[in-house]
């Protein structure tokens, strides 16, 4: 997963996750295990406690999962990886200062003294490789 290093090197080293079924599949439990990540629900009924990602699922689900079908596994992964390209590169967010995340990660990179090491390290090799699959 890529999520390995950013979960074990955050400060909670722990996910929070929506109540029910949502990503409980033995696997993703038994990796969290063998990496000493915390896996722990939010209350139910309140979404709050999780809002940036339930405010991603919800782009997520209402652009791609609900608007697409999928032939396969790899189809999946380049309708996943153009969807990502859109959201991250060109589509401005309203909570980024109307500024597509690759923009505002421009300008906090301009900036990074007021916040070393904040931003996500991707120039890992692994990282990369594990990236450069789910590309097109």
């Amino acid at each position: 997963m890529g999520a390995t290093q950013e979960a074990k090197t955050s400060f909670s080293a722990s996910f929070p996750m929506c109540y029910g079924t949502e990503l409980t599949s033995r696997a993703i439990l038994k990796w969290a295990n063998d990496n000493d990540v915390d896996w722990h629900y939010i209350d139910p009924g309140r979404p709050q406690q999780n809002a940036f990602i339930e405010s991603f699922n919800g782009s997520l689900r209402d652009e791609l999962l609900n608007e697409e079908l999928f032939d396969s596994l790899d189809d999946a992964r380049k309708k996943l990886a153009l969807w990502r390209y859109d959201y991250n590169q060109v589509r401005p967010h309203s909570s980024l200062g109307n500024q597509t995340p690759a923009e505002a990660r421009r300008a906090l990179e301009q900036t990074a003294g007021s916040a070393p090491d904040a931003l996500a390290q991707n120039n890992d090799e692994e990282y990369e490789i594990k990236t450069r699959k789910l590309s097109l």
